[in-house]
């Protein structure tokens, strides 16, 4: 009899075991699904036709989710059935010697339960959820793109006519730019002409108010003029001599 409680154990040990691998894969499956649907909404979004779209349309990933949804409420609901008949065992009177590592491993496969039950009903609000918002700005997608394919034209003739305004207000501010340069460096140059004027105006009336001062600039520069000759003359004739000295 406890050969026989412990095989109908093990047996139901394994089943769980299956039952929780085969949500395992089914869990992951769902989960990639959801990324790719979401991935394929924003492909559409950015370019319908481009080339890296997804195989696979919306409508197609929609019956695909919901059909793995079955399945995986139906692998639930089997692995809760079993988790039911490993509690009523854990209660027979003719196991309560092992009823504490039973009850450990019940517990275990408990929260396996439950963590996959959690984490599919997040899955399928998150989808549910992407599927939802997806929907609800699709009509608002589709009247854009509408009005674009509607309008295209005068849409592209407007761009240009308003590229072409924006050149010409370009060419024109440069114009402005360029005049006032101009109009800026006459002005300065004037001003320095004016200077150099006055500048000009006052050493004419120094020199003709103090004449002497004129003679005696006049005299240091002969001065100058004769001890650079003197000194150009002493050194040509030590040159000279100094070649001569050389060669002789």
């Amino acid at each position: 009899m406890a050969g026989g409680s412990s095989n109908y154990w093990e047996d139901l040990r394994k089943q769980a075991r299956q039952l929780e691998n085969e949500l395992d894969l089914k869990l992951v499956s769902l989960s990639k699904l959801c990324t790719s649907y979401s991935s394929s909404r924003d492909g559409h979004r950015g370019d319908s036709n481009s080339d890296t779209a997804p195989l696979l349309n919306n409508s197609t990933q929609d019956r695909m989710f919901e059909t793995m949804s079955v399945e995986i409420e139906q692998l639930l609901a089997k692995l809760t059935g079993v988790n039911d008949k490993m509690a009523e065992y854990t209660s027979t009177p003719g196991v309560t010697s092992l009823n504490a590592a039973l009850m450990h491993t019940l517990q275990r496969h408990r929260d396996i339960l439950q963590d996959y039950t959690h984490e599919f009903h997040k899955t399928k609000a998150n989808f549910l959820a992407i599927r939802e918002r997806e929907d609800l700005l699709g009509s608002v997608r589709k009247d854009i793109e509408t009005y674009k394919s509607g309008s295209g034209v005068n849409n592209r003739r407007t761009e240009l006519f308003l590229k072409e305004h924006e050149h010409l207000r370009n060419s024109d501010r440069l114009m402005d730019d360029t005049i006032s340069i101009a109009m800026a460096t006459k002005e300065n140059m004037t001003s320095q002409r004016g200077l150099l004027k006055s500048i000009q105006s006052r050493v004419n009336t120094l020199a003709n108010r103090f004449p002497a001062i004129n003679n005696l600039v006049q005299r240091i520069n002969l001065r100058k003029r004769r001890d650079s000759l003197i000194l150009g003359g002493v050194i040509g004739v030590c040159t000279i001599l100094l070649l001569l000295y050389a060669f002789h």
